[in-house]
């Protein structure tokens, strides 16, 4: 079998932790299967490297800015090697350019467009681990970059998909998905399976596991992927193709996002095009707006709310504030979260929205928003009763059983 490894930061996090890895991998070579490598840098040393650019530029160059994060991962790939070596696995450590990991231009945030895989087959063909600096490749033009936040997964990821490989195992300091925070609600438990829209609906709203772009490039690919602990031989989570099975289970999981804040707009003109305008401008300041909901018209007015990330609440209400003579009043809320419920049962089950609101409701906890999609309901409640509403659902849909 052909596995690809990938281990994030708190895996690598210090050379005795590489050490580790290494035995793990070396392990896992010689039980017969063929494997390749994907690291992340070791834990802090990307936010070290970005203190080193901040002592020169308040704006530096994200170009060179790509130069300098794309070596921390380097750094852990060749140490590994290195580690193997010593161990007597033959290993090989390669920057994303030499394994052929191609991108677009835009330098910190690039997205992979091809994998030319042959110079790691001929290694893999050679007995060798094959170990790959993630988060980083190369664009047209023969510079360095990287591919953002959660770009080692996705690194991961694309490798499997371009070499086939039976799976793709993601390691880091959990060892799998479990039905909500165990933090939060310690009944929480360990899930043996997950689909990828599941999945990709757990991590865009707030499961911190696996970053969407890896689970989204993941179903695109059909690569199945495994969350897995580095610090445990522990199953993990598979996350793979849906089971029509599956749908005799209404709810999946419980996601909680603390990084919400609410803008309210009152008395707003109802003219043509006043929404459009607004959220043209939160757009293009590059602002992610979540969650809205508009009131019907009255006498010419209606009243618009939206949701986007505290961090970036304060620019939002610079924003606002150049159409105050379409606004009769505006309220700015940080202390809200969101919390959702995930499954896809709700496909072919009626009445599960209804359960969660009343759940709440009992609670006396207010819901101050609603979205829905085909296998998601996500509700803006007080940040105070965060904590007690994941409890409240993870138990009303009996995740604890």
């Amino acid at each position: 079998m052909l596995i690809v490894h990938k281990y994030g930061g708190t895996s690598v996090g210090n050379l005795e932790r590489i050490e580790s890895v290494a035995l793990r991998v070396s392990k896992a070579k010689k039980a017969g299967d063929d494997i390749v490598v994907v690291v992340s840098a070791m834990s802090g040393e990307t936010n070290k490297l970005i203190a080193y650019a901040k002592h020169f530029s308040d704006t530096p160059s994200r170009r060179e800015m790509d130069m300098l994060l794309s070596s921390g991962e380097r750094v852990t790939a060749a140490l590994l090697a290195i580690a193997l070596q010593e161990m007597g696995v033959d290993a090989v450590a390669m920057t994303g350019r030499q394994a052929g990991i191609k991108t677009d231009n835009a330098h910190t945030y690039a997205r992979i467009e091809s994998i030319d895989p042959t110079r790691m087959q001929g290694e893999i063909a050679k007995g060798k681990v094959v170990i790959v600096a993630g988060f980083q490749g190369i664009n047209q033009e023969g510079s360095v970059t990287t591919l953002g936040r959660g770009g080692s997964d996705l690194s991961a990821v694309a490798i499997a998909g371009s070499l086939n490989a039976d799976a793709c195992e993601i390691y880091s300091d959990v060892d799998g998905i479990y039905t909500t925070d165990p933090r939060i609600e310690p009944k929480a438990k360990k899930m043996d399976f997950i689909s990828y829209d599941e999945m990709l609906e757990l991590a865009s709203l707030g499961a911190k596991v696996l970053q969407s772009r890896s689970v989204e490039l993941a179903k695109k690919l059909k690569v199945k992927m495994i969350a897995k602990s580095s610090f445990s031989d522990a199953e993990g989570t598979i996350i793979g193709e849906e089971d029509k099975n599956m749908e005799a289970v209404l709810v999946s999981g419980i996601a909680l996002d603390r990084d919400q804040a609410r803008v309210s707009l009152r008395e707003v003109s109802d003219r043509p095009g006043i929404a459009a305008e607004i959220f043209t401008i939160l757009a293009e300041e590059q602002i992610n707006v979540d969650m809205i909901i508009q009131n019907a018209s009255s006498d010419g007015l209606t009243n618009l709310g939206f949701t986007v990330p505290q961090s970036e609440l304060p620019r939002a209400k610079g924003i606002i504030e150049a159409f105050d003579h379409d606004i009769g009043g505006k309220d700015f809320d940080a202390d809200i979260c969101k919390v959702s419920i995930v499954g896809v049962g709700m496909k072919s089950h009626s009445g599960v929205a209804a359960t969660a609101f009343s759940a709440l409701a009992k609670e006396n906890i207010n819901i101050e928003m609603i979205s829905t999609s085909e296998i998601k309901v996500s509700m803006i409640i007080a940040e105070k009763y965060a904590e007690l509403a994941v409890r409240t659902l993870h138990n009303v849909y009996e995740l604890d059983v």
